[in-house]
């Protein structure tokens, strides 16, 4: 009996299809565009044989890709990278959100070692005293982190927008980390964050207590403040630098301080 396609079907038949290797799967955009970004993230799981990673930062956008996940109960392993210096409220949303969806939420943490070493080469709060330091600590914190827990994976799936800044705009909705050897996909990346604030009232997401103190975006508490109505929202990240606002997580791997 002739059974009529979804558009999740039809966008997940275009991915098994295409010829390259899974170690790095090759995905035709177009068909996952007309999605929602839940569906986008069930077509995805369908299409990838193999793990799928979504990286936490207890953002907005990262708070609304959770609830997706735990209410189509997707195949995505979950981790967050905690870099030792999170405000206090994140701590409390990390432990409310798993308390809510009945999931854990898996840690990455720094080498010890190697914050060793950072630490005493450049003090607690070296950040301050100059980018280059400031990138060296993203690095320890954050970057190396993030490739182990991204080790083995075939996807790796953020909240990334593409209104927050003109690196994450160049991002798309489908990307490749071609140093990784995975897809990078990025389900909100068309959404504003009129839109995500909309569909997290509606779901009544728990979010961070901050962002009702005029907190954007939320990453380590010395390196981000509350930013001012109108202001962008990526200029509450490490405000004393001039140029674009990342910590090296989203830039190809050519550019981040090692």
């Amino acid at each position: 009996m002739f059974e009529e396609k979804s558009e999740v079907d039809e966008a997940t038949a275009v991915v098994l299809s295409d010829p390259t290797p899974p170690a790095a799967p090759q995905i035709n955009a177009d068909a996952f565009t007309a999605l929602s970004p839940a569906d986008r993230m069930v077509a995805l799981r369908r299409a990838i044989d193999g793990p799928i990673v979504f990286t936490h930062g207890f953002g907005i956008e990262g708070q609304l890709l959770f609830h997706w996940i735990c209410e189509r109960n997707i195949d995505i392993d979950v981790v967050t990278l905690d870099t030792g210096r999170l405000f206090p409220e994140t701590y409390e949303l990390w432990s409310l959100t798993e308390r809510r969806y009945g999931r854990r939420i898996r840690a990455i943490y720094p080498n010890n070692q190697s914050l060793e070493k950072l630490v005493a080469r450049q003090g607690i709060d070296g950040i301050y005293d100059s980018k280059q330091a400031r990138e060296a600590c993203c690095d320890v914190r954050k970057v190396r982190p993030l490739d182990r827990a991204l080790s083995g994976a075939k996807a790796w799936l953020t909240g990334v927008r593409a209104d927050q800044s003109d690196v994450r705009h160049a991002a798309g909705l489908l990307g490749r980390d071609a140093a990784r050897g995975l897809l990078k996909f990025n389900p909100l990346f068309d959404w504003t964050r009129a839109d995500v604030l909309a569909e997290v009232a509606v779901h009544n997401v728990p979010v961070n207590s901050l962002h009702a103190k005029g907190f954007a975006s939320i990453g380590c508490a010395p390196c981000t403040r509350a930013i001012e109505p109108g202001e962008p929202e990526r200029n509450g990240r490490w405000w004393w630098e001039s140029g674009h606002k990342e910590c090296g997580l989203h830039l190809p791997r050519q550019q981040q301080a090692r």
